[in-house]
């Protein structure tokens, strides 16, 4: 028996609400089954559902060369619009001159530009709430678009961190009955309405994305060896020479994980000449012309003070004047060699690769009997940034105190002070700055700066020091 028309609708619809409520039910409450598979969307994006099938591709790839994924940008979700109206069927024009973007779908006719928060549907202007813009090449559009314009059901699932797009397309009318046709039964009673299904539901968005946490740095290691070019030298036994043949090294390791510690060293090297113009012999106190005390303690001939560069300040050369009358010795010309050593322990407390830390200096004279001076300080350094192909780095150290010991020469000439010991020392800085150049990939580097220090004359030093001047060299880092 044919059943009457009205009947048949009735069922047909409750079948498709019901159809649609268990595709929904299963695809929202299931979203870990191995058939959705959603695979990895692009870096930083939201992945999409549309009509029940994920539509990226895994890992990171395109779809028929396009990305189908959100981006959750200022409280608004937006979408890529001509992946998601083509899935839907609409066709999708481009305007270059003035951004505009055209959508074409029976019983539609979309039209936004970039930039304007605004959507003309079928000649009716609505507001949006921010206005579509482009995305590495596409153009995004706000969520409504697609409920407002093309009537899809859309929903954001914080449970799945995902956007479930839904769009059925109307179907067609049955085809006419071609049975001949019976006497039509009494109608029943009529059946409640079905439920209307919701097509565009308001879009709930998603929670801020977590800032990425940045990747941090491995630790560094690096040595380092240079070639001091022209140094200038400024004490008492130069005024202003220049240091031919001087060297230097320095290297550091960074140790640590969130605290992050280092350790440096830095040597350097100066070779200098003192010149002196006297013809000065030995001879007998008291005799005419014998009245310049040499670095020995001895008497020769000649005349110091004076402006010949071989006259130099001595140690302790006030307290000394009150008894010898001098406070100035000569000192025949020679090739005069000094060498300082740095030694720092530094913790890290700003990027990139900026160190706070304690420190040890140690300078060595290689002339005229002078002791070994040492002494702790502070300071700050900057430490290449030897992953990058060019990085600058530089280093500010300070020493109150750096002393030593020192021990006149035995001279009966000398009174009180001969064989004595008296304190001797400075207050240093010390300083560098520089560039590191990668040679590819080779762990090589090129190595050049400028680097010095000054030191204030305490404690009996005959005079304030300076020494400053360029460098360059090869490097090495694993």
């Amino acid at each position: 028996m044919k059943r009457p028309p009205l009947l048949r609708w009735i069922r047909i619809g409750l079948v498709i609400v019901l159809a649609a409520a268990s595709c929904a039910v299963t695809a929202l409450a299931q979203p870990a089954a191995a058939s959705q598979d959603f695979g990895s969307p692009p870096a930083g994006a939201i992945p999409i559902l549309f009509d029940d099938e994920h539509v990226y591709a895994k890992p990171d790839l395109l779809k028929s060369k396009r990305v189908l994924a959100a981006l959750a940008k200022n409280g608004a979700l937006l979408l890529p619009l001509r992946a998601m109206f083509e899935h839907m069927g609409a066709t999708v024009a481009w305007d270059q001159a003035t951004k505009t973007v055209r959508v074409s779908k029976p019983g539609a006719d979309v039209t936004l530009t970039v930039g304007k928060a605004a959507i003309v549907i079928n000649g009716e202007e609505k507001a949006l709430d921010v206005p579509p813009e482009v995305v590495n090449g596409s153009v995004l559009v706000p969520v409504r678009v697609l409920s407002e314009a093309m009537g899809a059901y859309v929903q954001w699932m914080p449970q799945l961190h995902a956007v479930v797009v839904r769009f059925v397309a109307a179907s067609p009318p049955p085809p006419p009955p071609t049975v001949a046709p019976v006497a039509p039964t009494p109608a029943p009673a009529p059946s409640a309405p079905p439920m209307p299904v919701t097509l565009a539901t308001p879009v709930v968005a998603p929670p801020p994305l977590p800032a990425p946490s940045p990747t941090p740095a491995a630790n560094e290691a690096f040595v380092a060896a240079g070639y001091g070019l022209a140094a200038k030298v400024y004490n008492e036994l130069s005024p202003g020479n220049t240091a031919n043949g001087s060297y230097s090294a320095h290297g550091a390791i960074e140790l640590g994980g969130a605290l992050k510690v280092a350790l440096e060293g830095d040597l350097r090297n100066y070779r200098y000449a003192h010149d002196a113009r006297q013809v000065s012999l030995p001879c007998s106190v008291g005799t005419p012309g014998c009245n310049t005390l040499s670095s020995t303690g001895q008497f020769q001939t000649g005349l110091c003070p004076s402006a010949d560069p071989g006259c130099v300040n001595v140690i302790g050369g006030n307290a000394l004047a009150t008894y010898t009358g001098r406070n100035q010795a000569y000192v025949s010309a020679l090739m005069a060699q000094e060498s300082a050593l740095e030694v720092h322990v530094d913790v890290k407390i700003l990027d990139p690769r900026i160190y706070l830390g304690a420190g040890y200096y140690r300078k060595n004279y290689g002339y005229l009997a002078y002791p070994a001076v040492s002494g702790a300080g502070a300071g700050i350094s900057k430490l290449p940034d030897l992953e990058r192909s060019l990085s600058l780095y530089g280093s500010a150290w300070y020493y109150p105190n750096v002393s030593g010991t020192y021990a006149y020469p035995t001279s009966p000439f000398l009174g009180p002070f001969s064989g004595a010991h008296v304190p001797f020392g400075y207050s240093i800085w010390t300083y560098k700055a520089g560039a590191a150049l990668n040679l590819g990939k080779s762990g090589i580097f090129v190595d050049g700066g400028w680097a010095g220090e000054y030191g204030t004359a305490k404690a009996n030093a005959p005079a304030s020091t300076s020494v400053n001047g360029a460098f360059i060299g090869l490097g090495w880092h694993p």
